[in-house]
């Protein structure tokens, strides 16, 4: 367990990153506890580095006295190799965004995963997991369905526009989940799936800023679906605004990215952060404009 007299040196790896939300929300979090806290973006196009060369980078850290990193995209597949271990999480979907550094050793975790799960947990209580429909097989949509299978989730079809793989991915998650029924499918079978789904998750990219649109037709959805995004460039995309104007339950991008940045906070400084308190900050910031 920490205490309030350390001091923390963190950072986070990976590309186009100099404008994440992530470190305010460590740093903001640690002035309210009282913690000595300093989050640094290390964007791999800014230092001119590659993600061939995260194991010097995480070396360097560690000689230079970091406490741990996040690793994002295009990482966290990328540094599973260069550590000393990992924690089931991060095994499991073999990719790893949280880094601890500790009597130099590197150990690996994936608060993505767990970050879906509170998300979840805290923004759809007591959502129907009969049915769920996960757009997205990639690496975000590897961490989602983890969560969601590990909270309960009893069907879940994976849909991705690369058929072979969702089929991988079905088949990994199939080995750790043989009690839930997985099902690979593509978006032109979505007509046919959604009336029968209780829920809806978009892990795609489609809904950011740069990436606009909506990733389902709008008149698939019906008001007794739920519907999660973890797009939060912007915050309402347009799938949210779709489901919200039908009256669906709704989960936006920023509970995964404030749930996954406070269980990073915890495992760096062993403090339980205040989540109510980051949420408020992480809609601040949105807000700003940041």
């Amino acid at each position: 367990m920490s205490t309030v007299e350390e001091s923390y040196l963190v950072g986070l790896i990976g590309s186009g990153v100099l404008v994440s939300l992530t470190p305010p929300l460590h740093e903001h979090e640690a002035d309210a506890l009282g913690l000595r806290y300093l989050y640094r973006p290390l964007d791999l196009d800014t230092i001119g580095r590659t993600p061939a060369q995260i194991a010097e980078l995480l070396a360097a850290g560690a000689a230079l006295g970091y406490n741990g990193f996040n690793i994002t995209h295009p990482c966290k597949q990328e540094v599973v190799q260069h550590l000393d271990e990992l924690s089931p999480a991060a095994t499991a979907i073999g990719a790893a965004n949280t880094v601890l550094i500790r009597e130099s050793r590197l150990r690996g975790d994936n608060t993505d995963v767990s970050g879906f799960a509170a998300a979840m947990s805290s923004g759809l209580p007591g959502a129907d997991l009969k049915s769920v429909v996960l757009l997205g097989a990639g690496g975000a949509g590897a961490a989602v369905s983890h969560a969601l299978l590990s909270s309960g989730v009893k069907q879940l079809v994976i849909v991705d526009i690369d058929q072979p793989r969702a089929e991988q991915r079905v088949a990994e998650m199939a080995t750790q989940f043989p009690g839930a029924t997985l099902v690979a499918s593509v978006p032109d079978e979505l007509p046919a799936l959604l009336p029968g789904a209780s829920g809806l998750v978009n892990a795609t990219y489609t809904g950011m800023h740069n990436h606009p649109g909506m990733p389902v037709p709008a008149d698939l959805l019906r008001p007794d679906l739920w519907v999660a995004d973890i797009v939060y460039r912007p915050i309402v995309t347009e799938l949210v605004a779709a489901a919200s104007a039908l009256g669906c339950a709704v989960l936006d991008g920023g509970y995964m990215a404030t749930a996954q940045a406070a269980d990073t906070f915890r495992l760096i400084t062993g403090i339980e952060p205040d989540r109510d308190r980051m949420r408020a900050h992480f809609l601040q910031l949105i807000a700003q404009g940041r």
